[in-house]
């Protein structure tokens, strides 16, 4: 997992980060700017068979087929019941393209690198790190998530 936590090391603590920032279930997350490749407004996704319970479905984004992730249920925070409010964030690592089902996207802002933190050590057995960052601002705290992550397998990609 290298670069997970490279704005946290030596030199780069002093470096403005641009994030965005969204809310699933009454939490506020945050991922870099540069993930994101647009935010469009709820679409009903095609079912694909055998693929994990957090992925909705397929829809085609103009001409591409990726894949749309209940983030909510993803994350373990329970499944959204999908409506015309919630909103899907496109986001970008490499190659892969993946929607992701958030309730409301936020806003899109600045922040200086030396406020953000390692998580603490949490006794969690869960293979995947979704949160590599913890920023406390402005009286909330904003977890920052992972998008390599939170992206279905390779295999379930290639649709």
């Amino acid at each position: 997992m290298s670069g997970i936590l490279d704005v946290i090391d030596g030199d780069r603590s002093a470096e403005s980060l641009e994030l965005i920032s969204f809310e699933i279930g009454g939490q506020e997350f945050c991922i870099d700017i540069r993930m994101v490749r647009e935010i469009r407004g709820w679409a009903a996704a095609t079912p694909v068979p055998q693929t994990p319970s957090y992925v909705l479905g397929v829809i085609n984004l103009r001409g591409v087929v990726m894949p749309v992730l209940d983030l909510r249920h993803r994350l373990g925070l329970g499944l959204t019941e999908a409506s015309s409010r919630h909103v899907i964030v496109v986001v970008q690592h490499g190659d892969r393209l993946a929607g992701l089902l958030v309730d409301a996207v936020q806003e899109t802002f600045m922040v200086d690198g030396s406020l953000v933190q390692a998580p603490p050590p949490m006794d969690s057995q869960a293979s995947d790190q979704f949160v590599d960052a913890i920023i406390p601002m402005d009286g909330r705290m904003l977890s920052r998530l992972v998008v390599s992550a939170l992206m279905p397998v390779d295999h379930l990609i290639a649709a």
